[in-house]
């Protein structure tokens, strides 16, 4: 398909628009307007693109605890896939606009891999490489049958809170921090209660992955970056487990395969006073 593992460009989405065994996903999203990806989805997409909402059908509903953007209920994420076309046969193919600042489409990437789903790509750019390409857009919503997506949990690919408090108190794995640097270091906390970062957990924002253009950097530049993760045995964590997925896709285009995302991530882990939050690169600790 390409020399990617993870990515299709846009020559190659453009060749296969009429393929029926190819389902390409809309995940436009701006956490500030949370109805902007929607509308603009409405004014032009890629020709047969469907759309997800990040938060409508990517997400469940927040809980006390659990994080700003929760997995959604099983059941019902498999029925909204099967209502797109999509079963284990097809390919998807999903975009959003990257440098926007939130990635939904590398968080559909990791959904379907968690649930045993394989052929997912990203389209390297999203949406404003297509259009510097001059292909050609649409307005109309596609029609495909609906289909009965089966899933495949691969529960090894996630961790939760306890899992992250036991790598805290044991070691045992590297916890990536895929935030802004001045979060990671609590200067500011645009989002959640409290600033700062899970204890001995380094800083590789998910947007270094990116070159100017908003494309994937080289796998030689990645595995660079990467390479003191620990690879498989690493746990990254974001915001809320969206933009953590970024790093996942980046680390395995790169060849460290098996890392692992903590679901809630830090909008879970604040959100218990027990848990040691460190701060600066002095480490210093709060403890609940």
């Amino acid at each position: 398909m390409t020399e990617r593992r993870n990515l299709v460009d846009v020559p190659w989405l453009s060749r296969h628009l009429d393929d029926p065994s190819v389902v390409i996903v809309d995940c436009r999203f701006e956490l500030a307007k949370p109805e902007a990806g929607r509308a603009a989805y409405g004014e032009a997409h890629v020709p047969g693109a469907a759309y997800l909402d990040l938060e409508r059908d990517l997400s469940g509903p927040a809980q006390v605890h659990g994080g700003r953007h929760p997995l959604p209920d099983r059941d019902a994420f498999c029925r909204t896939l099967g209502a797109l076309g999509i079963d284990g046969t097809v390919t998807v193919v999903a975009y959003d606009a990257p440098m926007a600042g939130v990635t939904p489409a590398a968080r559909l990437w990791w959904m379907l891999r968690y649930l045993g789903h394989d052929p997912v790509y990203v389209l390297d750019g999203g949406w404003p490489a297509w259009v510097a390409a001059r292909e050609r857009v649409s307005r109309e919503a596609p029609r495909r049958g609906p289909r009965r997506f089966v899933p495949h949990p691969r529960p090894e690919l996630a961790v939760d809170v306890e899992g992250v408090r036991r790598i805290v108190a044991e070691g045992g794995a590297r916890l990536v921090d895929s935030r802004a640097p001045e979060r990671y270091r609590g200067d500011v906390e645009p989002l959640d209660p409290v600033a700062g970062h899970v204890p001995g957990a380094v800083n590789l924002p998910w947007n270094g992955i990116l070159d100017p253009q908003g494309r994937l950097k080289p796998r030689a530049a990645l595995a660079e970056r990467f390479g003191g993760t620990g690879g498989g045995a690493a746990v990254v964590y974001c915001g809320s487990g969206v933009t953590a997925c970024v790093n996942l896709l980046a680390m395995d285009e790169a060849g460290l395969a098996g890392a692992r995302l903590y679901l809630g991530s830090w909008s879970d882990w604040c959100s218990y006073p027990e848990n040691p939050v460190a701060r600066s690169t002095a480490d210093k600790e709060r403890s609940g």
